[in-house]
């Protein structure tokens, strides 16, 4: 299921903007969700994970590109295709990895090949990309994209997302199991951490992006260091 946003403080281009998008996904019998937001400050708030975010740059009170950076910063690794009236504001969009941009008026063809390129990205970069849980007497596929680190209370793992944070009764051992040819790496015997998400680390205790810090077993540091760089350089990290 493609996850999509629109977010345009003109709910009528808002609303166009989303129609034209269904009309191209359902004639193209893709099965989607599309939320329409009107203000960066609503999107922000929602913290939900999109697959592409179609995002005006001038919007009152909160920018297109000031809310792109706090997507960002939050670790949203959303597609994010501009809306914009003018090319000016083109060359800032390199600043937040901007997918594409659309100018206003937007071209139903232009819409289309953008809407194609994206689609095939998301498609090349999902490699068993989920994780599926049960949580509150519910089955949810969780997007690893989306997941900080997970945590062991007992029998109890706890998902840590972005969005929030999600219960369920597995041991990380087989957590481990199945997500350590990814991005994760158990770093302590209560925690694995998605390697993505990390912004710096001593001998015993791991930062987050957003700010948490988790442990690091002092005997599993080599190991722990070893993959980190190792997944670095796999990112284009200079060493």
């Amino acid at each position: 299921m493609l996850s999509l946003a629109v977010c345009d403080d003109i709910p009528v281009e808002c609303a166009d903007i989303a129609k034209q998008i269904s009309s191209i996904l359902t004639q193209s019998g893709i099965n989607y969700t599309i939320k329409k937001f009107f203000s960066g400050q609503e999107l922000l708030d929602s913290r939900e994970s999109f697959d592409i975010i179609f995002l005006d740059i001038k919007m009152p009170k909160i920018s297109g590109m000031d809310s792109a950076k706090k997507i960002r910063e939050q670790g949203r690794q959303s597609l994010i295709i501009f809306i914009t009236a003018a090319r000016e504001y083109v060359f800032d969009a390199f600043d937040v990895a901007a997918f594409q941009y659309l100018v206003k008026p937007i071209q139903t063809e232009k819409l289309k090949n953008i809407l194609a390129k994206a689609i095939k990205k998301l498609q090349n970069d999902t490699v068993a990309d989920f994780l599926m849980i049960t949580s509150n007497r519910e089955t949810k596929k969780v997007s690893l994209k989306d997941i900080l680190y997970i945590e062991s209370t007992g029998r109890i793992a706890k998902i840590h997302c972005h969005f929030g944070t999600l219960e369920t009764y597995s041991q990380i051992g087989i957590l481990e199991e199945n997500l350590s040819e990814k991005s994760f790496f158990r770093c302590h015997k209560c925690f694995l951490v998605n390697l993505n998400y990390i912004d710096a680390f001593t001998k015993t205790e791991i930062r987050l992006e957003n700010g948490e810090k988790i442990l690091l077993a002092k005997r599993r540091y080599e190991s722990f260091q070893k993959a980190f760089l190792s997944y670095m350089k796999t990112k284009g990290g200079i060493i």
